[in-house]
């Protein structure tokens, strides 16, 4: 977002946001056991869980090809719904028909895969049974981002002032392929994109996961020409997609509801696009495991920056206590509303992410370490964060890291036993 670097993709209505709301700097995703991070990222999200505790055991059984919320687990909007809220949902759920129905009373251009075309993609209408299955998804005319929007506008049209509801827009951009509109694509010159500081031609080991589909968008080694073009269609996906949140938020105003209504921006991962060697998000590098999280509406500060490290998924219970809703025992985090008068205990705490079995890592204030296991390459990293930030100079050799290194490797081997059940 242009708020936190003026160079990158120009965002308006995002920097806009920020400034009438809370913006979490350093919101971040737990990752989880499955190569589309966005599964276990968006399960996390709408139970307030970690993807380990939120979603079935990746060798359990799929349905329609994607992963199962537990029963057992209470969903963001099914505890809106059991408090009278009117739920309903538009874009991508990338999680179990029967867990979309217990959040959704409705819907509309829903779309139950991974990732499709922008352009005309295939959509479902809201199903009551749950099934959604994949043959009855049709094509859509028109972009992906607008095609949710205009759902979204609909139902805002219909909503009375004292009706309460709960809306997820699920954006698919900016995700690959990266085709934004011709006139959003024209705002960025690649030959004017800066490489990030830790641009590489290839990574320089094998983390065990370079064979994946993200990986295979660019030629190997990097060229910088291409990368360049990848980050300004990247940039254009971008500013288009906030220029359609911006139609969804002048709608809330013309009805008459913006200033009751509470508006959360997050998203499910971030992206390499050239950094470290690498394109996709299949990593626990910074760029991928960081995100924007921005609460605005009432009860929420404006113009506030909150720069600790928070688990996004910790939204769940923050709307819950903004909104007078009971939060779900299910839930395991708190709400980040105590971070607005600075007496979050959690601030300090070790922060955990985890890429399949493959990759690990635990942030405890300036540091950072990376466990790599097999089939990736058996090493470590560690990074001091605060002297370089772009992860550029691994310090895991520096003998006067040593006592670091093995504080966190102790407390990476604690958390992966006690939340990933691994030895």
């Amino acid at each position: 977002m242009s708020c936190v670097d003026a160079n990158s993709a120009q965002t308006p209505v995002l920097d806009a946001l920020a400034a009438g709301g809370t913006h979490f700097r350093g919101a971040r995703i737990v990752g989880g056991a499955n190569g589309a991070v966005c599964v276990p990222s968006r399960a996390a999200l709408h139970t307030g869980c970690t993807p380990h505790h939120a979603i079935e055991p990746v060798a359990a059984p799929m349905v329609n090809g994607t992963n199962v919320i537990r029963a057992s687990r209470t969903l963001l909007g099914e505890a809106f719904r059991a408090a009278g809220y009117t739920t309903f949902a538009t874009g991508k759920w990338h999680n179990d028909g029967a867990a979309f129905n217990r959040a959704f009373a409705d819907g509309e251009a829903l779309l139950f895969r991974g990732m499709s075309d922008h352009y005309n993609p295939p959509l479902q209408d809201y199903d009551p049974s749950g099934a959604y299955p994949e043959s009855r998804a049709k094509p859509r005319e028109g972009f992906s981002t607008e095609l949710f929007t205009d759902a979204a506008i609909r139902f805002i049209d219909q909503r009375s002032a004292d009706e309460p509801f709960f809306l997820s827009i699920a954006f698919t951009s900016p995700h690959d392929p990266r085709t934004p509109p011709p006139e959003w694509r024209a705002l960025y010159d690649e030959n004017a994109i800066a490489l990030p500081p830790n641009f590489l031609a290839e990574h320089p080991f094998d983390n065990g996961e370079l064979d994946v589909r993200d990986e295979k968008l660019a030629a190997l080694p990097r060229d910088t020409a291409e990368v360049r073009r990848h980050i300004a269609e990247y940039y254009g996906m971008i500013s288009h997609h906030d220029a359609q949140i911006g139609r969804v938020l002048d709608c809330l105003e013309q009805r008459g509801l913006r200033e009751n209504t509470i508006v959360v921006y997050v998203a499910d991962h971030g992206l390499a696009l050239g950094q470290h060697g690498l394109m996709g998000k299949q990593n626990v590098y910074e760029h991928s495991l960081r995100v924007p999280l921005i609460i605005s509406g009432p009860g929420v500060p404006a113009g506030c920056v909150v720069a600790d490290d928070v688990y996004s998924f910790r939204a769940f219970a923050t709307l819950c206590e903004l909104a007078g809703v009971h939060r779900p025992e299910s839930v395991m985090t708190d709400s980040l509303l105590p971070l607005l008068t600075a007496s979050d205990a959690t601030a300090a705490r070790p922060h955990y992410s985890h890429y399949r079995e493959r990759q690990a890592t635990v942030k405890a204030g300036q540091w950072k370490l990376i466990e790599y296991s097999p089939p990736a390459e058996r090493r470590v990293q560690l990074f001091d964060l605060a002297a370089d930030p772009w992860e550029t100079c691994d310090r895991s050799a520096d003998p006067a890291c040593a006592e670091v290194l093995a504080k966190l490797r102790g407390e990476l081997a604690d958390w992966r036993r006690r939340e990933l059940q691994v030895e």
